[in-house]
């Protein structure tokens, strides 16, 4: 018996080593190409095939093909933060061999320096400041990751250091949102150019309303910014370069919200229900038919409304 299963061995040996060489004849582009459209999250087990393909699955030029194929997938990057220093990092939501899934932790990313995140295509921008306590001046902070590759790609620093930032963006430009100034009284917005990689001239923020002290949400919704503060909404206007307060939006206290199909989404942790709101209509509604999954959220500390809008190659 024992003969009859060394032989199989053999056997299944023998034909894995004429299929990859049988592979890796095959020319570099035509191996691109078939790997692109294999789902990333075999890409591991694809890098301990050979050293031909561990580089390939390394390779930019994979990425692009994929692009350029439209096999883009939905991945979740997380970060999450710690009280105690040096607790903070990054995470993928990763699938297990087994079907599961688990957050994986990537340790060489940068984390605790950052407060506002952007996904764009590929690449995540992160804002943020950095104190430089001994020169006793402020320094402002922006990077973006390649999620390709996971690694750091610096980009010109913002031209003043704000806090409390949100950011979202419109048309290929980030609009950063924070404080600035003496006791953070001064409102301002800074425009980074995502395709020529540059800033904009810092804008002060004055709509003509009272402002409130720190930034808590934003959002964009048929090419408007919707940013709220510790007390009101607004609403703005890229092409007129205009701010206004909305008052219908204001009637509620959204944070932790998202958009789908430029509509509003956030979860009301005072009432439990899922809250929508329409700019177009005007109009706040109800999310019906989650009754029994917002029951077990009820004690729930801390929630998020969030979407698959990380659309990384």
């Amino acid at each position: 018996m024992s003969s009859i299963i060394s032989s199989t061995i053999r056997a299944e040996e023998e034909k894995s080593s004429e299929w990859l060489s049988l592979i890796s004849s095959l020319p570099e582009d035509v191996l691109v190409d078939i790997i692109a459209r294999v789902p990333r999250c075999d890409y591991p087990t694809l890098s301990l095939v050979s050293k031909q393909f561990r580089s390939l699955v390394a390779s930019p030029g994979l990425y692009v093909s994929r692009s350029l194929l439209g096999c883009t997938e939905h991945y979740l990057y997380v970060v999450l933060y710690n009280r105690v220093p040096g607790g903070e990092g990054w995470y993928l939501l990763s699938r297990k061999a087994n079907g599961n899934r688990r957050l994986v932790l990537i340790p060489w990313l940068p984390a605790n320096c950052i407060t506002s995140f952007v996904a764009v295509g590929s690449k995540i921008y992160g804002f943020g400041r950095l104190s430089y306590h001994k020169k006793q001046r402020q320094a402002a902070y922006a990077l973006s990751i390649d999620c390709g590759s996971h690694t750091v790609q610096p980009i010109p620093s913002m031209r003043i250091p704000l806090y409390d930032t949100v950011a979202d963006i419109i048309d290929g430009r980030i609009y950063v949102v924070g404080n600035f100034g003496y006791h953070h009284r001064m409102k301002v917005m800074v425009v980074f150019n995502t395709e020529t990689q540059r800033w904009g001239e810092p804008a002060m923020i004055d709509p003509g309303i009272e402002l409130g002290d720190t930034w808590t949400a934003c959002v964009v919704m048929a090419g408007k910014m919707y940013t709220r503060d510790s007390n009101n909404s607004f609403v703005y206007e890229p092409k007129e370069d205009e701010w206004e307060r909305d008052e219908m939006l204001n009637l509620k206290k959204w944070v932790n919200a998202c958009v789908v199909d430029d509509v509003l989404y956030y979860f009301d942790r005072a009432e439990n229900i899922i809250k929508t709101y329409d700019p177009k209509q005007r109009y706040w509604g109800v999310v019906k038919g989650v009754d029994e999954l917002l029951a077990k959220t009820r004690l729930a500390w801390w929630s998020k409304t969030t979407t698959q809008d990380l659309s990384f190659i």
